[in-house]
C-alpha cells in the first residue's frame, strides 16, 4: 500500500491552496503527525477542521483516524515515528520516558515463561559451542551477550563479522551446539530462512525478539520476548538489555564450578596485559 507521503507528493499538484498548507505542514512535521487529532491539525496548518477531512478523503482514508492507525501500524514495525505530545500537551519528556521504560520491564518480566527460561539455560550450558546471530540493530545486543558468556564459559561466536556471510560459519553445527538468534523488529529478510533451515537442521534454536513476533516463534525451540515501545521515534532496548542481564547471570550461577576459575583466571590475564585501568 502507497504510503502516506508518497500519495501527498503524488497529488500535491491537484490540492487546493488550503489542502497544499495542510501538506505542506505534514512534510515539515511527518515524524509528528502520528500525535496529532485532525484538529489540532488544522489549528496547526491554518485551515478548517473540514479542509483537512477533505484532503484526507482525496488521499483514500475514509477517516482521519485510519491515517494515525497506518502510521501506527508502520511504528510498530520498527519505522522511526517521533511522538510531538511534549508540544502539544505540555508533557515533559523524561516524565513520559521514564513510565514507559518502567512499563516494558514490567511486561517481559511478568511474560517471562518461567519453562522456557529454564530450558534455554539447560540448553547453552549443555551446548558444544554457543553462537549469538545478530544484524542491523540486534548487532550490539548479541555483541553484549557473548561478552557476559564468554566471561563464564569458552567457545562463544557471535555472526556476522563484518564483511561475512553466514553459510561458511553455519555449516557445522551439529544438534550439540546451540544458537542464539537476536531478531528483533525491521529485520533482515534472511532471518526467517535463516531459523527454518536451522529447523530443518535439527539445530537447537533460542530466539530473542519482541512480543508481536508471532510468525517466528513456531521456528524455535525457546523464545524469549522483550518489548521495544518507546515515547518516541526509535525503539528501546532497555528491557532487551535487562533480559541479557538476566539470561547471562542464570547461566553463570548454573556453571559456577566452571564458570569461577575461568573468571579468575580472565582477570589474572587482565593484570598480566595490564589491559584495564584499575581503580
Amino acid at each position: 500500500m502507497e504510503q502516506l507521503d508518497a500519495r501527498l507528493k503524488g497529488q500535491y499538484a491537484a490540492l487546493s491552496p488550503q489542502e497544499q498548507r495542510v501538506a505542506d505542514f505534514i512534510f515539515d512535521h511527518f515524524d509528528d503527525l502520528i500525535s496529532y487529532n485532525s484538529a489540532e491539525l488544522a489549528q496547526l496548518s491554518g485551515v478548517s477542521k473540514a479542509t483537512v477531512s477533505r484532503l484526507f478523503k482525496r488521499l483514500g482514508y475514509e477517516k482521519y483516524k485510519d491515517m494515525r492507525d497506518e502510521l501506527r501500524t508502520l511504528r510498530q514495525s520498527g519505522m522511526p515515528l517521533a511522538d510531538h505530545r511534549d508540544a502539544v500537551q505540555g508533557n515533559t519528556l523524561l516524565a513520559r520516558h521514564y513510565k514507559q521504560e518502567m512499563a516494558n520491564l514490567t511486561q517481559w518480566v511478568n511474560a517471562l515463561d518461567a519453562q522456557q527460561f529454564a530450558g534455554a539455560i539447560a540448553g547453552m550450558v549443555e551446548a558444544r559451542r554457543l553462537v549469538v546471530i545478530g544484524m542491523r540493530n540486534s548487532w550490539p545486543a548479541a555483541l553484549h551477550l557473548r561478552q557476559q558468556l564468554l566471561q563464564a564459559r569458552g567457545q562463544v561466536q557471535v555472526l556476522p563479522q563484518p564483511g561475512q556471510s553466514l553459510s561458511e560459519e553455519l555449516v557445522d553445527l551439529t544438534a550439540d551446539d546451540v544458537v542464539i538468534v537476536m531478531a528483533f523488529r525491521r529485520r533482515p529478510r534472511i532471518i526467517r530462512p535463516l531459523l527454518q533451515q536451522l529447523q530443518r537442521d535439527g539445530i537447537p534454536v533460542l530466539l530473542m525478539c519482541e512480543p508481536q513476533a508471532h510468525a517466528l516463534l513456531p521456528l524455535t525451540r525457546w523464545r524469549l520476548c522483550a518489548p521495544l515501545d518507546s515515547v518516541s521515534a526509535f525503539d528501546s532496548y532497555a528491557a532487551v538489555n535487562s533480559l541479557i542481564n538476566l539470561l547471562a547471570n542464570a547461566f553463570l550461577h548454573e556453571t559456577l564450578e566452571r564458570g569461577r576459575p575461568r573468571i579468575h583466571r580472565i582477570a589474572d590475564l587482565y593484570q598480566q596485559l595490564d589491559e584495564l585501568e584499575q581503580r
